[in-house]
């Protein structure tokens, strides 16, 4: 819709876990090396925590998109089943018989046949379950057999169960401490701060073929920030429709009146505090690029950038860019209510 304008290959701010899309944060990096070491040493259970939207099915796909073909990955992405549906499904999944999916002990036996061929073969396999928060006691207590399956010397079947917050709590209860006692690894993707913020913002626009100048003002970039809560997702759809709502009124650059009005749209609360862009610099649409800097998303450059429109410090507080970019054109569009 709008990419030809603002010089995208592609729409920058798609909700799909697109590997490509990756920034890596502090939090983010040590998720995805966790999750690499998990499969490399096959460990028997990886628990990834993170609030909804905090992009930890984009780590996952990541982890397995830097894989060999020796790994066989299996991603169940809505497990919220019943016990034979479950069973039914990993059935499928794996590739087994008619007979595994209706019949517990025909699964476990094939599968075990399967796993160990596999490792005679030097490759590994790999259960991914996502929003297991969702998944009942019973199915938590299925997918710990499955963990059990192993040779004198490994796991055959390493696990990562990915979830929101509330997985943790499940995890405590007495019922679940059978479960909770193999999790060999632990990690959690927390909110993206500010600065951080502002280098996704600015490298999903890189990887979409953008040039990052004068797409948003800073102002817009800390709004977006602040009404998303830092979760990935949510700074996304914010962005993307702060895009259009430019595309469409004919603004340059996005502006915190534009996500305002996004945030109205979409039932996000905003506060007061936020509709005086007074003490960053004034925001005047249609402004060049040479216009005055303190409205524009600035971040210093780096020294070390080599052609690189922002870096990252090892520490996450300090973020360079040679700004944020783009262009905009006219056509009313009407955008859908939402509500977070």
């Amino acid at each position: 819709m709008y990419e030809r304008f603002y010089g995208f290959r592609e729409r920058p701010f798609d909700l799909t876990p697109n590997p490509k899309y990756l920034v890596l944060t502090s939090g983010h990096q040590e998720a995805l090396s966790n999750l690499e070491y998990a499969i490399s040493s096959a460990k028997g259970i990886t628990l990834l925590v993170g609030e909804a939207g905090s992009g930890k099915t984009t780590v996952i796909c990541a982890a397995i998109a830097r894989q060999t073909s020796r790994v066989h990955c299996v991603h169940l992405h809505n497990p919220a089943l019943t016990r034979d549906e479950f069973i039914e499904m990993l059935a499928a999944r794996f590739g087994l018989s008619d007979r595994a999916r209706i019949s517990k002990t025909s699964l476990l036996l094939e599968l075990e046949g399967l796993l160990r061929k596999r490792r005679d073969a030097g490759e590994t396999t790999l259960l991914v379950v996502d929003e297991a928060q969702s998944l009942s006691f019973e199915l938590l207590e299925e997918i710990r057999l499955l963990a059990n399956i192993e040779t004198n010397n490994e796991k055959l079947l390493p696990l990562v169960i990915a979830g929101q917050p509330e997985i943790s709590a499940r995890l405590n209860a007495t019922e679940l401490r059978q479960l909770k006692q193999r999790i060999a690894l632990r990690c959690e993707l927390r909110a993206l701060s500010e600065s951080e913020t502002m280098a996704y913002i600015a490298a999903r626009i890189r990887a979409a073929g953008g040039v990052a100048s004068q797409i948003f003002t800073r102002e817009a970039v800390m709004l977006i920030n602040d009404r998303a809560k830092g979760l990935p997702r949510t700074i996304n759809v914010l962005a993307d429709n702060a895009l259009v709502a430019g595309f469409a009124t004919e603004q340059r650059p996005v502006t915190s009146a534009l996500v305002r009005e996004v945030c109205r749209d979409f039932d996000i609360q905003v506060l007061a505090e936020h509709d005086d862009d007074s003490g960053f610099g004034a925001e005047m649409p249609h402004q060049s690029p040479s216009a005055t800097s303190s409205s524009i998303l600035e971040l210093r450059p780096a020294a070390d950038a080599q052609g690189s429109d922002y870096t990252v410090s090892s520490s996450h507080q300090e973020v360079t860019d040679t700004s944020i970019e783009g262009n905009v054109m006219g056509d009313v569009l009407r955008r859908r209510r939402f509500s977070f």
